[in-house]
């Protein structure tokens, strides 16, 4: 298994954070923290602004609010320390698993075939269990191989945050179980925003999670679950908390 990133963990304070869409803010004024080392997960309707919200902290998405703010507990920014990771696990056709594991090393003219980087590319496809298809293309891969590849290529990275938008949504049930697993494992430790549309999925692996709703979106207070991620399925207090997180978000429209 790899090692987690050598940079500790920062927590990552939203302050009055605006954006709009065709004349209407998606948020206005919206705060939101993201403690360090935890995962934070966030639901709500289609629509509400969840991955806006996430693509704006990162700074993908610009901001409409003079008091706007994006700052980091240990004072440096967040440009540069953060990995991202899509819906969509977004790997080239044409280059093999291990090219694609590589790719951020490659965009930036790193190293990408020098020993050092071939042995972390090894450790990152033995890790997420695809030792024995670095040679393969994607095509040639099952979806859930497809998304293990991409976390794979996340942990490449190693940014001590990782933004998470539905990456595990395209999973059949078991698939998803199993690589919702393999990233707490590997991802335990680092400060973790996840977008998701499935209270189960939040409820196994965060540590604090939020609900989205209205127009413009706020925030429903943290639900805090108990105990350390990933969560079993079958946990009376996480199946409970589920249908708390239902009863939300249907109110809220979903």
């Amino acid at each position: 298994m790899p090692d987690s990133s050598t940079t500790p963990a920062f927590s990552v304070q939203v302050h009055a954070a605006r954006v709009v869409f065709a004349g209407q803010p998606l948020f206005d004024d919206l705060d939101v923290r993201l403690p360090g080392g935890q995962w934070t997960c966030l639901l709500g309707p289609s629509g509400v602004g969840k991955s806006t919200l996430l693509r704006h902290i990162l700074g993908l998405e610009p901001g409409d609010g003079a008091g706007d703010a994006i700052a980091c507990s240990d004072g440096a920014p967040l440009a540069g320390r953060a990995a991202f990771m899509a819906q969509r696990d977004g790997l080239f056709p044409w280059l093999t698993v291990r090219q694609n594991v590589a790719l951020g090393r490659r965009l930036r003219r790193q190293p990408a075939d020098d020993t050092a980087t071939r042995a972390r590319i090894d450790a990152m496809l033995a890790a997420v269990g695809l030792d024995g298809n670095g040679g393969d293309l994607p095509a040639t891969l099952s979806g859930g191989m497809r998304q293990r590849a991409a976390l794979a290529r996340t942990l490449m990275e190693d940014r001590p945050a990782v933004f998470m938008d539905e990456p595990f949504s395209a999973l059949d049930a078991i698939t998803r179980i199993r690589v919702q697993d393999l990233a707490a494992r590997l991802l335990a430790g680092r400060t973790v925003l996840l977008v998701t549309h499935d209270p189960l999925e939040a409820l196994r692996l965060g540590h604090r999670i939020h609900v989205m709703a209205g127009r413009p979106a706020r925030l429903n207070p943290a639900l805090i679950p108990a105990g350390a991620p990933p969560r079993r399925v079958d946990d009376p207090a996480v199946l409970e908390a589920q249908g708390q997180i239902l009863r939300e978000l249907a109110e809220a429209g979903a």
